[in-house]
């Protein structure tokens, strides 16, 4: 080798030299482990048809939120059992007919503002609590970011996710504050702080449910029918027709639902009716 050639020549790479860093994966990688589960998962269904005749029945789902429903069956129950035994009561006192329509009149304004406005009430107070415990779920999201953490990825392992998976999952969700926040409150609480029920309607729905229903057995003495039996008749008829929907939209025998609320109904006029007698007896 010829002389001042030696220091030019490639010299070894040493083995403490650090190895080149691997490039970050894609945007769209998957881990082996999330690969392993969507495997076990079945199939998704075919496209849903939105149009005509191609609409699949099970796209159809009945709208049970709002808090609107509950009100309204409950309105309604209530307005003709109320009304029902009022005017059974005054019935069974030997009140006059002008007496049973001011008392029945009475009864559906009074009761219907009445329910309005306890619905409005509760629906307000549900809604303020649900309110104050999201509000202390982003406190705690604030101040232990870990712990939330790992509270969520135990949620998820609860659920039979894989724990390095759902720790992944967790960790994901957790990178938006708010979606963070409405997962916690979802899977902790139990609550959807995007969908809580609107005070205002569950108000009107309790209010107009409660009308229809007092006014049904009052209808015939305010058509000047005069008959407690036709005024019966009509109040069994809603009880029943009302119990029977309520039941088949909850998957339930149609006819033992409309003979339940019928039953119930029927029970209540009864005692009204008793204890009209009774205090009609001694008045008189």
């Amino acid at each position: 080798m010829a002389p001042g050639t030696a220091a030019f020549a490639p010299q070894p790479v040493s083995a403490a030299w650090p190895e080149a860093a691997a490039p970050p994966a894609p945007a769209n990688f998957i881990s082996p482990a999330t690969q392993a589960l969507l495997q076990r998962l079945p199939a998704p269904p075919p496209e849903p048809r939105y149009f005509g005749r191609n609409r699949a029945p099970a796209d159809d789902h009945r709208d049970v939120t709002g808090g609107w429903l509950r009100a309204a069956v409950f309105g309604a129950m209530d307005g003709v059992v109320t009304n029902a035994s009022l005017i059974a009561g005054a019935t069974g006192a030997h009140a006059a007919n002008h007496t049973i329509i001011l008392t029945g009149l009475a009864g559906l304004v009074a009761g219907a503002f009445s329910m309005a406005t306890g619905e409005y009430i509760s629906v307000t107070s549900q809604n303020e609590v649900t309110a104050a415990e999201v509000e202390s779920e982003r406190e705690e999201l604030e101040r232990n970011p870990g712990r939330e953490l790992a509270e969520l990825a135990e949620v998820f392992m609860g659920k039979g996710v894989e724990p390095t998976l759902a720790l992944e999952v967790a960790r994901q969700l957790s990178e938006d504050p708010e979606q963070a926040l409405n997962v916690h409150a979802r899977e902790e609480l139990g609550i959807d702080p995007d969908d809580l029920p609107s005070p205002w309607t569950a108000a009107t729905a309790s209010f107009a449910a409660f009308t229809v229903g007092a006014l049904t057995p009052l209808l015939p003495y305010l058509l000047g029918l005069k008959s407690f039996s036709t005024a019966l008749i009509l109040a069994g008829l809603f009880a029943f027709g009302g119990g029977g929907i309520v039941a088949k939209a909850a998957n339930r025998p149609a006819l033992a639902g409309g003979m339940r609320q019928l039953a119930l109904g029927a029970l209540a006029t009864g005692m009204t009716f008793l204890v009209g007698q009774l205090v009609g007896a001694q008045v008189g």
